[in-house]
């Protein structure tokens, strides 16, 4: 393996549309709990729209060699941006400054899991993440069934919050 990270504007991230969309693909295949609400979740509604309202956007690729195998996307968003016609992710008003930083996707295509490249891009996105002042509140939403994304979140240091949607989704804070 020849791995490359590489960080990429928001100009780029149709770089991200084919493992955005397996990424969809991968948290349906998952879901014990109303897997389809994921039929309209793909690139265009998820990735596109998010980068479009946050105010600042942290995008990085893997590549083994030209291929790419692997991203990861975080964001710093006003808060009011998580209360939504779709669901209300936290209280509003347990977030004292405006703005919340999430760590939104990260997906690794089967055959590259297991060798810490979701350790690093963790890592890369909550660097990122920390240097901005106006906030102070991190979020990450795992979809129901991805047990292995929820364990390894925990293992860094995020707290279940609790569920939204039925369960659908579980809410992680730091």
């Amino acid at each position: 393996m020849d791995l490359i990270y590489e960080i990429i504007s928001d100009e780029e991230i149709e770089t991200c549309r084919d493992l955005c969309n397996e990424l969809m693909t991968f948290q349906k295949s998952k879901a014990h709990i109303t897997p389809e609400l994921f039929n309209h979740m793909n690139f265009d509604t998820r990735m596109v729209p998010s980068v479009k309202n946050a105010i600042r956007n942290y995008i990085v690729i893997v590549k083994d060699g030209e291929k790419i195998i692997a991203y990861v996307y975080s964001n710093i968003s006003p808060k009011e941006a998580y209360s939504n016609n779709f669901a209300t992710f936290f209280d509003i008003a347990s977030v004292r400054k405006k703005n919340v930083g999430c760590l939104s996707q990260i997906y690794i295509k089967d055959e590259y899991r297991q060798f810490g490249i979701g350790s690093k891009l963790f890592d890369m996105s909550m660097d990122w993440l920390v240097q901005f002042d106006d906030v102070e509140d991190y979020f990450i939403y795992v979809s129901n069934g991805n047990d292995n994304a929820l364990e390894f979140y925990k293992y860094k240091g995020f707290t279940v919050r609790h569920t939204i949607l039925d369960g659908f989704i579980t809410v992680l804070r730091k």
